[in-house]
């Protein structure tokens, strides 16, 4: 077949095997990205009939790993980073160096060697962004204290492996793998000079690119040419991405990565990634395909007990892990359950760094196969441990002394301090949530001089709110003991601005069973929600986009005169 005939074939088979696929994934309420695997298993060498060009199709792969570790870098946030920090930062490197363990202690078991073992449990260890993402989308957490710990998490697991995908080619000759050509033998003076030319690129780029490549996005868009203005920010991705791996040596994940900070710090961000998401999206998919190309699925017949023990890692081992930690940190059962299912899978990462593990020598092919067995099946399986929480919750509610172990019922965060007066504690308003919402509420409030005991599950929140001398109680609002010493009983409202319309439900039946005359308020997303909560007795619902229209409505009559 001619080359060029070969890649039109590659992209016609891939795409289109990839929405077949990918539509009956979601039929089946599983994530489409294990149709998208699927379907580059059907049309890879280890199954039979129509096999596309894996050359091609590994050129494509680079593309698609620029576009996406170039759009984690458009949604990096070093504030919603820093907000979740504490908990955030040593957990994520915490539950990697668990996990690696894990894994390398597997894979040596097996008879591997160090580096493969050290490669096999850096891939187990991360979860996938894109993953995670569209899981807290679809289930509305993506906005909740317990979605910006996750991601904030995965941030962090991200930033982790970015560092191990630019030691891991001048560590692999010491590893055992292959020594880099431009090597002289001498790791330290090697791994410097790896180092040296990573901080001077990222040095270029923090100080140069950050107000060169904002600027030149600014100069475009004044064009008015919506087809320049995507063409400007898919060129300073792969071009940024390219010059990084010929003039610095860094990879092009790494290079698309810093691409993505730097067009992040500019005023036209959202509208560089809202145009550039159709471009991306299709060479995710892209990539997607290629990988499933390289796996043989005859694994699972050949080596099941290697292939669970793998699931077993990613699904039971880390998310243990996740769990034990995030209770440590002294945060709610919720926030630990959702943690650890958001963990519960690998993905992009995870194929990167099993690619580049076989390319230095340092892991075997049967690795990469059952890092991608881990994959498809951590990834199938993610919807049910998430629908797991629930269940998980309710069980450890029904033995509450098991809930009190685990939740640490001593938690100082968790009591009101003995400062508080609570003789001004008679008919005052409780405000579960202090976010973007939460805290307008809560200021609006303290200038009017209504007293207010906020309710919060972010740690540092309450530590904040406390130095400022305003009443906070860290934990759940949907467990009686926290709503109990947020004096609910004496209250006379309940705001609830979290923006989970179950979790409402439940902590407003649990108010009014405490304080039977109590006033709940709470907030909703669409209309659904809103019938939701109002069905359910909820005293006055607030939507988004109404009172918006509202608060608009109102500026235009009186600009109006009317």
């Amino acid at each position: 077949m001619p080359h060029e005939v070969g890649l039109i074939a590659l992209i016609a088979a891939g795409l289109g095997l990839a929405m077949v696929f990918g539509f009956l994934a979601t039929k089946l309420r599983i994530p489409a990205l294990v149709g998208y695997l699927l379907a580059g298993v059907v049309i890879g060498p280890a199954t039979p009939g129509f096999v596309a060009d894996a050359g091609l199709a590994q050129q494509l792969a680079e593309i698609g790993v620029m576009l996406l570790m170039f759009g984690v870098g458009m949604h990096f946030s070093i504030d919603d980073l820093l907000a979740v920090r504490r908990i955030a930062v040593p957990g994520a490197v915490a539950q990697i160096a668990v996990a690696t363990a894990l894994a390398a202690a597997v894979a040596l078991s097996w008879g591997w060697s160090l580096g493969a073992g050290l490669v096999f449990g850096l891939a187990l260890s991360v979860a996938s962004t894109v993953v995670l993402l569209r899981a807290l989308e679809e289930r509305g957490l993506l906005d909740t204290v317990n979605g910006r710990i996750a991601v904030g998490w995965l941030v962090v697991e991200d930033l982790a492996m970015v560092l191990a995908l630019v030691l891991l080619p001048p560590l692999a000759g010491w590893l055992g793998g292959k020594t880099p050509a431009a090597s002289d033998g001498n790791l330290l003076l090697t791994l410097g000079i790896t180092l040296g030319k990573v901080a001077a690129f990222v040095a270029l780029m923090l100080i140069v690119g950050k107000r060169f490549f904002p600027w030149l996005l600014a100069q475009v868009a004044r064009t008015g040419s919506r087809e320049l203005f995507t063409l400007c920010v898919i060129a300073a991705a792969v071009s940024i991405a390219f010059g990084s791996a010929e003039l610095f040596g860094v990879s092009f994940a790494l290079g698309a990565f810093f691409a993505g900070v730097v067009l992040a710090g500019s005023d036209l961000s959202h509208r560089a990634a809202e145009e550039t998401l159709p471009l991306r999206d299709a060479f995710a998919v892209l990539f997607f395909v290629s990988v499933g190309m390289l796996f043989d699925p005859a694994i699972v017949l050949r080596a099941p007990f290697q292939v669970l023990a793998v699931v077993g890692i990613i699904v039971i081992g880390k998310s243990l892990a996740a769990f034990a930690i995030v209770l440590a940190f002294r945060y709610p059962l919720n926030t630990a359950l959702t943690v650890s299912a958001s963990l519960a899978q690998i993905g992009e990462f995870s194929f990167i760094l099993a690619g580049l593990g076989v390319a230095l020598g340092l892991l075997p092919v049967e690795g990469q196969n059952l890092v991608l067995a881990g994959a498809l099946l951590s990834i199938a399986l993610n919807p049910l441990v998430f629908r797991a929480i629930e269940p998980a919750q309710a069980w450890a509610r029904r033995r509450s002394k098991l809930a009190q172990i685990v939740e640490r019922s001593d938690d100082p965060l968790a009591e009101l301090p003995t400062t508080v007066d609570e003789a001004r504690l008679n008919g005052h308003v409780v405000l579960v949530g202090y976010g973007r919402v939460g805290r307008r509420i809560g200021e609006a409030l303290a200038e009017k001089g209504v007293a207010v005991v906020v309710v919060e599950e972010n740690r540092e929140i309450v530590e904040a709110l406390r130095a400022a001398s305003i009443p906070a109680v860290s934990g759940d609002a949907a467990e009686p003991a926290v709503l109990i010493q947020a004096h609910i009983a004496r209250a006379g409202m309940l705001v609830m601005a979290v923006p989970e319309a179950f979790r409402a439900q439940r902590m407003a039946a649990i108010a009014r069973q405490l304080n039977a005359k109590i006033e709940t308020v709470a907030r909703s997303h669409n209309d659904d929600e809103t019938a939701l909560l109002e069905g359910d007795g909820i005293g006055k619902v607030f939507m988004g986009e109404h009172e918006l229209a509202l608060g608009m409505t109102r500026h235009i009559l009186a600009r109006a005169g009317r």
